[in-house]
């Protein structure tokens, strides 16, 4: 018996599916997405209603006297630069100035313990207007947040950079920090006062 000729066969491959195929995971899930995405355009639109107080960038709310919503590296900061809150404040504005702390802020004080007993001693000073926040004891960033941009009425004075980062991009809610041995704040015009 003679060998069988074998010849190579070419181009020939085992039958796979299609990389299009509905069959195939990644496919399947970027057809889910392009139908939720045109279930949310069909969707009306809700848009919220712009502040009444805004006139473009600038807050017609804020004026004297100021209520100034204090977080607590500002109160600690305050304290190492020795300087006297209320008069930093009013010498910085030119005007009466109401210094504000949220319940969380004076919760995060309390938790602070001792280290940090002088600042929560100088929170609970009469000069100071404590304003109830609806958060149950949440982070204390969040709820000065959220206070400015539910009011509009409050400038808030911290020396956080991230906090700050996150103030700047409310609009008309100017911020105070300390530079220099002095309160400065920014995005406010009539702050004649602050350091430029």
């Amino acid at each position: 018996m003679g060998k069988a000729k074998k010849t190579r066969k070419f181009a020939v491959a085992k039958r796979i599916i299609s990389p299009k195929d509905t069959r195939v995971k990644s496919v399947a899930k970027t057809v889910k997405d392009r139908e939720i995405a045109l279930k949310k355009k069909e969707e009306p639109r809700q848009v919220e209603q712009g502040i009444s107080a805004m006139f473009f960038q600038y807050n017609t709310q804020l004026g004297p006297p100021y209520h100034i919503l204090v977080d607590t590296n500002f109160i600690n900061f305050s304290i190492r630069n020795k300087l006297d809150i209320v008069r930093a404040m009013m010498d910085c504005l030119l005007a009466k100035c109401t210094p504000c702390i949220t319940d969380c802020v004076m919760g995060e004080l309390e938790k602070l313990g001792q280290k940090y007993h002088l600042a929560l001693c100088l929170a609970k000073d009469p000069r100071f207007e404590r304003i109830p926040c609806n958060c149950k004891g949440c982070y204390a960033d969040n709820c000065l947040v959220a206070m400015a941009t539910q009011w509009r009425c409050f400038i808030v004075a911290t020396c956080d950079k991230e906090l700050r980062g996150r103030i700047r991009k409310i609009p008309g809610v100017p911020c105070m920090f300390i530079t220099n041995r002095k309160y400065t704040v920014e995005r406010m015009p009539e702050a004649f006062g602050a350091p430029r």
